[in-house]
């Protein structure tokens, strides 16, 4: 009977597992020994799946039922290791349980109650996981297993996914192709649109061929969790050699650029495990990058692992460095030279205590001068055969970019000392002008030149002497001789051998008399003719040779001097001008390689020639012509060069000195007409020459808007944006145009465009007044261009109605800055008042078409004040008379509810707009330019262009209303990335071409799906409140 009495009951199991405290271990043998002394195991099971039951109809995560679940995994599992222990003979008592419970939970698997699935899963998912690493199950049930959490992963809960990704893990098999857990976690893993359940599949997948494109793809995640777990599975999973150079390249550069501090303090990490990889040897890691082709990556990569140790321990391992403080020239690599370079940085960069390392890791100007000259005069050049050979060109490759991290390190040096520095300038110029200087040393060369010499008179002249040397370097040149100076030289010769045949016979003479002393005289006469004879037979075979400078027009010399003139260019103060020296670079280099044959040439000179013209107004109004045609006629590069060239000039000077200039001549002519009309006459066709040349001027720029090229397009629309940001443009029509730019999806994969136009919306419309009357002026062209595009043009699957919110929204007066509302001199009307007014009279023209129900929705939208309201009454009464669909009559009647029922209606919408969080404002940190400058700019252009310029044609005055698309059709891929831009979203998840049933409760949808029972009753209680306070007010008057 005692012994009854000890056994611990099933309820009272449960009861205590409840407990946080509670030691399992000791709750787990005594109800082992109770399952030992029970005969009927049916009963034993029957009991426990009863109390389970309890716990598994509750969702919520909470303590107590979190034990029973872990508590009940670790008794079902108990018995298999007990089984393992001590023999098979419970091997049938445990798979009598274990089946039980499994059939059970396979069975409640499909419930209709959330929380029971959820708890079947995550149950699975414990037991699973508590058995051993060798455990063995039964192929049945390991399919009903498989079969029944693969359903699951299709829930609709998260959690209840989370838990049976969780409990499949153990059930993948990475070696098999079709296994269908490995298939359905590659599916989750990229379009679960719960970041738990991709977190929860990363945590579990099991990295192979298969599965690791997937895995490094979750790097890009949009969630920071996701994307920093990625990181980490790839840090502790995944060898160095299972990657690409291109996988190990993205992950670098994507991670170390990350928006989080989390994920990147994850990279660290991977950095490390990396590292340990090549058993701490960084160059070896460097060299598993290809640092040739990727420095912008490696050089972060680099400063990463510095930051994990101290100063003094990087100086010490620089192990590469000679007694001279520089790494032999037969030791120089890719890697060694890169590090040496990043380290010199990073020590710089760190103030005083690295500038007194950064001496242990470089030698005095002057030694460097002479290593870097030794260096860069042994560059191979090479011939048109090697150049075609790969290895040749390869090798070649590697000199050039060793010697460009060379260059860099110049920057690290402290050329204050005078004779150190003298000695490094005149190098830079000996190796500027070598002939085997490559042109993808030219830049750096000249850049580090000029960071020494300060003076911009001093720059030219030393930039224009070195030009002059490459250019025209000295040639010895053999001299042609005459046909009369030959025939001289001959006879001279002739003279000289009879000469000498007779002084050869005297001789023989004397001899024979011995007479000596008259043969010593004729000897010496005899060896001095010899001289003379041999002489001039020398001189007969040697041509003569002069030295000459001779000029060079070869791409490569044509390109490194214009280089040299470009960096020198961009350098140059812009109050300097155009000197002397100048100004024959550009008559004899830069001109004529505008006309070059070789594009890379031609580039160059254009971009030479932009930055000349920005050193003078009137030099640019001469060379715009060049520019623009330069802009039609040459190849993708060119163009791209002369844009930004224009672009620049229009931003620096404006419009006006590139407008058309009469003649002077013209001005005589007509002397004898009173001076009254021909001041009229003149002032008219000024104006009307003014006005055309900036039309086709803007014409021919806007026209790059429709290019064919990504590149000119977004290097346009980015130009286009600046000119209005800057005040110096002032188009509404141009304005449209980026609208529909920014909605094209055949600009949905142009990253820098839709970014620089989603950045210039906001802060240009909320700048001041004038710019949101931009916006209210392009409102109805953009929405009738949309409205009338045929079915096969882009532009008809724009979603329209989120277009017509984000003008709305840019229009807002709430959304102005304060500064802005202050010193704007208001109207009687706002923007929105009078766009209001537009709309009206828009729907008014055709009341029937589909369209209305965007205009009125619109409306809804829109902040008004009293001062507008009898007119718009006027016009909202007449609207409703007109239009017969319900919903815009009830939206119709909304409106003018609102305006009728408070006359401070305006401030009301403010305020419960700015509640609901649904107008964020742009921050002014965010603007790029000072606001002195937008006003300064402002003022100087009070009478700025307001040109038409062509555009996609709208086909307004056509009403083809049978072919205008439903509001709702075609929902844009990029929706998300318009809500980003808009103001009047609230920081939770909105659902794509959805509207706000805050702002909006009765609003017209566009789609099919009706406002919700709630958003219905919170507009009732609005309007009932509303209307109260009205009678109370009435009351009281």
């Amino acid at each position: 009977m005692g012994a009854k009495k000890k056994l611990l009951q099933i309820k009272e199991a449960f009861q205590l597992a409840q407990k946080p405290h509670q030691n399992h271990a000791k709750l787990l043998a005594a109800l082992k020994r109770t399952y030992d002394q029970l005969e009927n195991k049916e009963d034993f099971n029957e009991k426990f799946i009863h109390f389970l039951k309890y716990a598994m109809i509750i969702y919520r995560r909470e303590p107590a039922v979190e034990q029973v679940i872990n508590f009940v995994a670790k008794f079902v599992t108990s018995f298999y290791q007990m089984q393992k222990e001590d023999g098979s003979e419970e091997g049938e008592e445990e798979n009598l349980l274990m089946n039980y419970v499994f059939n059970f939970l396979l069975e409640s698997h499909n419930a209709n109650s959330h929380a029971v699935r959820f708890r079947t899963c995550q149950l699975v998912n414990k037991i699973l996981g508590n058995m051993p690493e060798n455990a063995q199950i039964d192929d049945d049930l390991f399919d009903k297993i498989n079969e029944a959490m693969l359903i699951r992963l299709k829930d609709k809960f998260s959690n209840v996914r989370i838990q049976a990704v969780l409990a499949l893990s153990r059930l993948q098999d990475p070696k098999d192709e079709n296994c269908p857990v490995v298939n359905i976690y590659n599916i989750l893993l990229e379009n679960d649109s719960n970041s738990e359940v991709r977190r929860a599949v990363l945590s579990c997948i099991a990295p192979s061929a298969r599965t690791l494109p997937k895995i490094v793809g979750r790097t890009m995640d949009v969630k920071e969790a996701v994307r920093k777990l990625a990181y980490e599975v790839l840090a502790e999973k995944v060898h160095l050699r299972a990657l690409s150079i291109a996988q190990r390249v993205k992950l670098l550069q994507q991670g170390l650029n990350d928006r989080s501090g989390a994920v990147k303090e994850v990279m660290k990490k991977l950095l490390q495990a990396w590292l340990q990889f090549t058993e701490g040897d960084v160059l070896e890691l460097l060299h598993r990058l290809d640092v040739e082709n990727c420095p912008e990556v490696a050089i972060p990569v680099l400063n990463a692992m510095f930051s994990l140790s101290p100063l003094h321990e990087l100086v010490q391992n620089c192990k590469h460095l000679d007694s001279r403080k520089l790494i032999p020239l037969e030791d120089l690599t890719a890697e060694n030279v890169l590090h040496w370079r990043c380290l010199c940085e990073y020590l710089k960069s760190k103030g005083e205590e690295g500038e007194d390392l950064l001496e242990q890791m470089l030698p005095e100007p002057a030694i460097y001068a002479n290593y870097l000259l030794s260096y860069l005069q042994n560059m191979p050049v090479l011939s048109e055969e090697q150049r075609e050979d790969f290895t040749c060109f390869e090798k070649l490759m590697t000199k050039e970019f060793i010697g460009q991290q060379l260059i860099v390190i110049i920057g690290c040096m402290d050329t204050t000392e005078e004779g150190g520095r003298k000695h490094l300038l005149v190098t830079l110029q000996k190796i500027l002008t070598l002939p085997a200087t490559s042109t993808a040393l030219i830049s750096l060369l000249v850049e580090r030149l000029l960071s020494i010499v300060k003076d911009d008179d001093r720059r030219i002249q030393i930039i224009a002497e070195i030009i002059s040397e490459v250019r025209e370097p000295i040639v010895t040149v053999s001299q042609p001789v005459d046909a009369a100076e030959i025939r001289k030289r001959e006879l001279k010769l002739a003279e000289i051998k009879v000469k000498l045949f007779e002084a050869k016979e005297a001789l023989e003479e004397c001899i024979t008399l011995q007479d000596f002393n008259r043969a010593s005289v004729l000897k010496e006469k005899i060896t001095e003719l010899e001289h003379n004879k041999n002489d001039l037979i020398k001189e007969a075979e040697q041509p003569e040779i002069k030295e000459m400078r001779v000029e060079k027009n070869d791409p490569d010399t044509l390109l490194k001097c214009l280089m040299m003139c470009y960096e020198l260019l961009k350098i140059m103060s812009l109050s300097k001008g155009i000197g002397p020296t100048i100004n024959e670079i550009i008559e004899s280099l830069i001109l004529p390689g505008i006309t070059n044959v070789h594009p890379a040439v031609r580039n160059m000179a254009v971009l030479c020639l932009g930055c000349c013209a920005l050193q003078n107004k009137d030099f640019a109004r001469q060379q715009l012509a060049l520019l623009l045609q330069v802009l039609q006629i040459d190849n993708i590069n060119v163009k791209l060069s002369a844009l930004k060239a224009i672009f620049d000039q229009l931003m620096l000077f404006g419009i006006e000195p590139f407008k058309a200039r009469r003649g002077n001549d013209s001005q005589s002519e007509d002397a004898h007409i009173t001076a009254e009309n021909c001041e009229e006459e003149s002032e008219t066709i000024e104006e009307g020459e003014e006005t055309a040349t900036i039309h086709s001027l803007l014409q021919l720029l806007s026209g790059f808007l429709d290019s064919e090229f990504s590149e000119l397009r977004t290097e346009t629309a980015e130009g286009i944006a600046k000119l209005m940001f800057s005040g110096r443009l002032i188009s509404a029509k141009l304005l449209s145009r980026l609208v529909l730019l920014w909605y094209n999806p055949v600009t949905e994969e142009d990253t820098r465009l839709r970014h620089c136009l989603g950045v210039f919306f906001p802060l240009f419309a909320y700048a001041n007044r004038s710019n949101q009357e931009c916006f209210e002026e392009a409102y109805l062209p953009t929405l009738r261009t949309l409205l009338n595009a045929p079915a096969t043009s882009p532009l008809s699957e724009i979603d329209i109605s989120n277009v017509s919110e984000l003008l709305v929204d840019l229009t807002r007066p709430s959304g102005l800055k304060p500064e802005s509302k202050k010193s704007q001199d208001y109207q009687n009307l706002t923007v929105h008042e009078s766009l209001a007014m537009k709309i009206c009279n828009e729907i008014l023209m055709d009341p029937t078409a589909p369209d209305v129900r965007i205009y009125t929705k619109a409306l809804n939208s829109l902040e008004l004040s009293s001062s507008s309201t009898e007119n718009l009454l006027v016009l909202l009464n007449e609207i409703l008379e007109k239009v017969k669909d319900k919903l815009c009559q009830r939206a119709i009647e909304k409106i003018k509810m609102n305006l009728t029922k408070d006359p401070n209606v305006g401030k009301d919408h403010i305020e419960r707009t700015e509640e609901t969080g649904l107008s964020e404002r742009t921050q002014e940190t965010d603007i790029t330019l000072s606001e002195n400058t937008i006003q300064n700019e402002e003022e100087n252009n009070k009478d700025a262009l307001h040109t038409p310029v062509n555009e996609v044609k709208s086909k307004a005055t056509a009403k083809l209303k049978s072919t205008r698309n439903k509001a709702g059709k075609g929902q844009r891929k990029a929706a998300a990335e318009v809500r980003s831009v808009s103001r009047r979203k609230t920081g939770t998840t909105v659902k794509r071409g959805s509207e706000s049933g805050d702002e909006i409760p009765e609003s017209v949808p566009m789609s099919s799906s009706r406002p919700s029972r709630r958003a219905k009753t919170v507009a009732l209680e609005k309007t009932r409140m509303n209307l109260s306070r009205l009678l109370n007010r009435e009351a009281d008057q």
